[in-house]
């Protein structure tokens, strides 16, 4: 395990595990999936027990077939720490993390087909930051990655918050309260930071993650724009299809948004620190602190998107402070990231929402991530959606490997205006005219935000 929260973890970590059914040489080359894991770009780990997360898809029926690989990278401020004096320096990295992803990628391209892995038919996946993760390297060195590492990609609820360029003052304030809290802050920074332990690092790293818990500002650990790995905003690089899949899935959650807002939205007085409460002018406070590049002309736009009584993809009607104020999060963070790299995709592009209640941030994994009894109290919503995915990892297509009876709705592509919706009762497609609307916006201005 890397370096992260409670735990010291070690920087020998750039491990990876593999997981599969039998397998001998003279059987055929199988699908491979590379998963990263989530964690905010805080913590997480590979995983190297059986059954290994995911295993749900593999298991959902007896002809799937493919390998699993479980990479380490790099988090928090070992992972990603931005900073004019990182770019300086020549024998360091701004990103060394999604370094750790990529040299995943390469390894798996060059030595999976020994364990039975197909290297032509790789898809990236992860939820949360691994979703992130999976943007990143989606859109790497402006989407010309040589030689094409993976042709799929499936972004679960894909954490992508705001992406600063490397020497941005919110990018700059990361690294300058690291070399504070740290007591390497003067001109030769950088070079005291190489001689802290790792301890003293994690600690410094993990104050400033709890600094941004529930306030204004949500911006902590997260890539960064660096001029050769990342060259463009994800909404760039999306609008040009500057990205290196042929196939893409997003899913996103209907409420996972109200995870990341202030609690005091629920709450008619204040409540919280900062304080927050249901009213408009609490809501218009938070906009200001979290996206403060927004003028009031835009943030009125915002609120008409966003109205107080309003409606959503998988939400027929909503009127409070806090839904409203978690769909501004998601939609920024994670539905307009998912939508946008799936739709960029050069051949065929899908999306989803998981609206099952709680709906919130993760709720979606019990069907997919670990064993548990969900999958045998509920075979029929375990068989569409993990099995959705089990035949986008091996065909590029949710549908081809359909496990529902055939009267029962598919995922529809991108391009015919519709979603794949996972309800409490069944499944069914749904318009995303709305939230086309909303991403376009969001897409108008997020050199103002920026994502």
């Amino acid at each position: 395990m890397c370096p992260q929260r409670t735990v010291n973890g070690s920087e020998d970590c750039l491990y990876l595990g593999l997981y599969s059914r039998p397998w001998t040489k003279a059987q055929q080359l199988r699908p491979v999936v590379v998963v990263f894991y989530g964690g905010g770009f805080i913590q997480g780990s590979a995983y190297f027990s059986v059954p290994p997360p995911g295993y749900p898809v593999l298991n959902v029926s007896s002809s799937n077939d493919f390998v699993f690989v479980y990479p380490n990278y790099r988090v928090n401020a070992f992972g990603l720490l931005p900073g004019r004096e990182i770019a300086a320096d020549p024998l360091s990295d701004l990103k060394p993390g999604l370094l750790d992803q990529h040299a995943a990628l390469e390894w798996t391209h060059k030595y999976i087909s020994a364990f039975g892995g197909d290297p032509k038919n790789v898809t990236i996946w992860g939820q949360s930051a691994g979703g992130g993760s999976v943007v990143a390297q989606v859109i790497a060195q402006n989407g010309r990655t040589s030689p094409p590492l993976f042709p799929k990609a499936l972004a679960s609820s894909p954490f992508w918050p705001k992406t600063y360029k490397y020497n941005a003052p919110q990018a700059q304030a990361l690294y300058d309260s690291l070399a504070n809290l740290t007591g390497c802050s003067g001109p030769d920074s950088l070079q005291c930071l190489k001689t802290v332990d790792v301890q003293t690092i994690r600690d410094a790293s993990l104050i400033i993650s709890g600094s941004h818990t529930d306030n204004t500002s949500s911006y902590t650990w997260a890539p960064v724009i660096d001029g050769t790995f990342l060259t463009q905003p994800l909404s760039s690089a999306t609008s040009n299809s500057h990205v290196n899949i042929d196939y893409g899935f997003g899913m996103y959650n209907l409420h996972e948004g109200e995870n990341f807002v202030p609690p005091g939205f629920e709450d008619a007085v204040n409540s919280g620190s900062p304080s927050f409460n249901s009213s408009v002018q609490s809501l218009i406070q938070w906009l200001k602190g979290y996206l403060p590049g927004l003028s009031d002309h835009d943030r009125s736009r915002v609120l008409s998107l966003y109205p107080a009584q309003g409606l959503a993809e998988g939400l027929p009607n909503y009127n409070t402070t806090y839904v409203r104020a978690g769909l501004i999060f998601r939609d920024t963070v994670l539905a307009c990231p998912a939508y946008w790299m799936a739709g960029a995709a050069h051949k065929k592009s899908y999306l989803g929402e998981y609206t099952i209640s709680p709906a919130k941030h993760a709720s979606d994994t019990i069907y997919w991530n670990q064993v548990n009894s969900i999958q045998q109290t509920d075979p029929f919503t375990y068989q569409g959606y993990a099995g959705a995915f089990a035949s986008f990892f091996t065909t590029g297509d949710p549908d081809a490997h359909k496990l529902t009876n055939k009267s029962v709705v598919g995922v529809p592509e991108l391009q015919s205006g519709q979603q794949f919706l996972v309800l409490q009762d069944g499944f069914s497609d749904g318009s995303i005219a709305q939230l086309i609307l909303r991403c376009d916006y969001w897409r108008s201005v997020a050199h103002k935000i920026p994502i």
